[in-house]
């Protein structure tokens, strides 16, 4: 069993797809990083000698942020938004959409207001 960052990786799977499993991972990353460790993208993980398996580790944990270090990192990056009081920062604090989207419909999901049939979920109006 492969363990990279915390993270155990899936035996059965091809290496490529394998490391996709890592948070900050995706596969234009994983291709890169198995070149350079000289390794087959159609490899299975469980087929890794001991060797290539460490290699790979290193390669990762010393070059990339993975995991805890980039989740910490993006959450701190909102945090300074929302304590500078910029506009992204409100949105972010209203849990509203942060890059434009429009509101009046298309953003039910960030706001809670999930509709499983038609009229369902809909958000009341008083009447005055």
């Amino acid at each position: 069993m492969l363990r990279i960052a915390g993270v155990t990786l899936p035996p059965n799977k091809r290496i490529v797809i394998s490391l996709m499993y890592l948070y900050g991972v995706g596969k234009p990353l994983a291709e890169k990083t198995l070149a350079q460790a000289g390794i087959s993208e159609d490899k299975r993980t469980k087929d890794l000698t001991d060797e290539e398996g460490n290699k790979l580790r290193t390669i990762l944990e010393k070059t990339y942020r993975m995991e805890a270090d980039l989740r910490r990192e993006i959450l701190m990056n909102i945090k300074r938004l929302k304590d500078i009081g910029s506009y992204r920062g409100v949105r972010h604090q209203r849990r509203l959409p942060v890059r434009g989207q429009r509101t009046k419909t298309n953003s039910r999901t960030i706001r809670g207001n999930i509709r499983k049939t038609m009229g369902s979920g809909r958000r009341l109006l008083t009447k005055t």
